[in-house]
């Protein structure tokens, strides 16, 4: 246990290694790959700031020591914010997508013979933070675009706008920075976009957009589309088709209850 433990921490550090350290190299004592990892692993737990993460990384400090090499033992919580206040957000994000990516990735244990592994789903989607909003120096509520592993129920990245019409802009942002191949990409009306469909073709993946009225000529081509070929019950045109049946029987714990079964 304690090595597969060790192996976990020294693979995520693995992944942070192209990362650039901003820090002076005088007097540097604290190795970045130990102050990643106990960073990650404070927020993980709750975590919200440097001091929150210092605090952390103490009440842990039997478990650092012995998974991190931490030559001058567990750093302070200024140490800490110094490092995060320096590191570029853009460098850290790709370092942190690709180490979420490989935890998402099957492994060789869940690939059956039998068993084909299911598409995986990337749902994109922007948010406004509720009570984000800064009055007193006419900050608006922050905006976030986020891309959501629906199978694994992680965040792959996350791109901050200004305002929700710039949610058009960071969507093709933020799918270059994430691996769309094999996947089928779910965004709504405000993504529907020749621009981005055509990303999400090229980097190998599908996609499934909300298409809405206010689109005015794009919208009337495609409903006649749909209703030429359903009139013609779709000969012309190659589709995949899913369905399921339900059956209807008695509860045998509740013979007065109906219950619905596949």
């Amino acid at each position: 246990m304690l090595e597969d433990m060790k192996t976990e921490v020294e693979s995520m550090q693995d992944y942070f290694r192209s990362l650039e350290d901003p820090r002076s190299t005088i007097n540097g004592k604290h190795l970045l790959g130990d102050l990643i990892v106990i960073s990650i692993c404070a927020v993980i737990a709750g975590a919200d700031g440097p001091k929150a993460i210092g605090v952390w990384a103490l009440s842990r400090e039997a478990w650092s020591l012995q998974h991190l090499e931490l030559p001058h033992g567990i750093p302070s919580h200024d140490t800490i914010g110094r490092l995060l206040a320096l590191l570029r957000p853009e460098a850290f994000q790709r370092c942190f997508q690709k180490w979420i990516e490989a935890l998402t990735e099957p492994s060789s244990d869940d690939v059956t013979n039998t068993m084909p592994s299911p598409q995986k789903r990337i749902a994109i989607d922007g948010k406004t933070l509720r009570r984000s909003h800064d009055r007193r120096n006419k900050l608006a509520a922050l905006f976030l675009v986020s891309a959501w592993s629906v199978e694994n129920g992680v965040s792959l990245g996350q791109l901050a706008t200004e305002a929700k019409s710039n949610e058009i802009t960071a969507i093709p942002e933020l799918i270059d920075n994430i691996d769309v191949s094999g996947a089928i990409v779910t965004i709504d009306a405000a993504g529907c976009q020749k621009s981005i469909a055509s990303q999400i073709i090229q980097a190998g993946g599908d996609f499934i957009f909300t298409l809405k009225g206010n689109q005015g000529n794009f919208y009337k081509a495609v409903q006649k589309w749909f209703l030429d070929q359903m009139a013609n019950n779709f000969v012309n045109t190659t589709v995949r088709t899913f369905g399921t049946s339900l059956r209807c029987c008695r509860d045998s714990d509740a013979p007065n209850r109906l219950v619905w079964t596949r």
